[in-house]
């Protein structure tokens, strides 16, 4: 059995457990030490079988990161951007996310941040929460909003 054979099996295999991209797949075969255009052919009959699709692979990628973990765009763009995904396909996989789910999560993420931080100047804790929030990926503005909206609603 050639190395290219068995490359093409282990890829298989490795990619029907979960949605890979294109570089996790490069580096599960690496083992096999194939030249640049057997690897070429490889990532093209992978994708010609279905085996491999970069835009499933965001949307899938984007979608659990945000629903399991509550990333932030800019987290998760920059996860895929890491992972040598086209700017195009991550945008696309990030559209996916609906605007007031993803306003909706960062609201909760605020609150539950604001319950659990004890500090008695407002200012330092509204810092503390805009830090955690853009840790986690949020925008600044989107965060600057919600905690905004907290503050009117406490002033009632």
């Amino acid at each position: 059995m050639s190395a290219y054979s068995e490359a093409l099996a282990h890829a298989a295999v490795y990619c029907s457990r979960t949605e890979r991209c294109k570089t996790e797949v490069l580096s599960a075969v690496e083992k096999f030490e194939l030249p640049v255009e057997d690897r070429a052919a490889l990532l093209a009959h992978l994708e010609k079988e279905g085996y491999l699709d970069e835009e499933r692979y965001a949307r899938a990628f984007a979608s659990d990161k945000f629903r399991f973990y509550h990333w932030g765009r800019i987290k998760i763009r920059y996860a895929l951007s890491e992972k040598s995904v086209p700017a195009r396909i991550i945008e696309e996989a990030l559209s996916v996310i609906p605007e007031d789910v993803y306003m909706e999560t960062l609201r909760k993420l605020v609150l539950d941040k604001l319950s659990h931080t004890e500090d008695a100047d407002e200012y330092t804790l509204a810092a503390k929460v805009l830090r955690y929030a853009c840790g986690k990926g949020y925008e600044p503005e989107c965060v600057r909003k919600c905690l905004s909206a907290f503050y009117d609603g406490c002033s009632d």
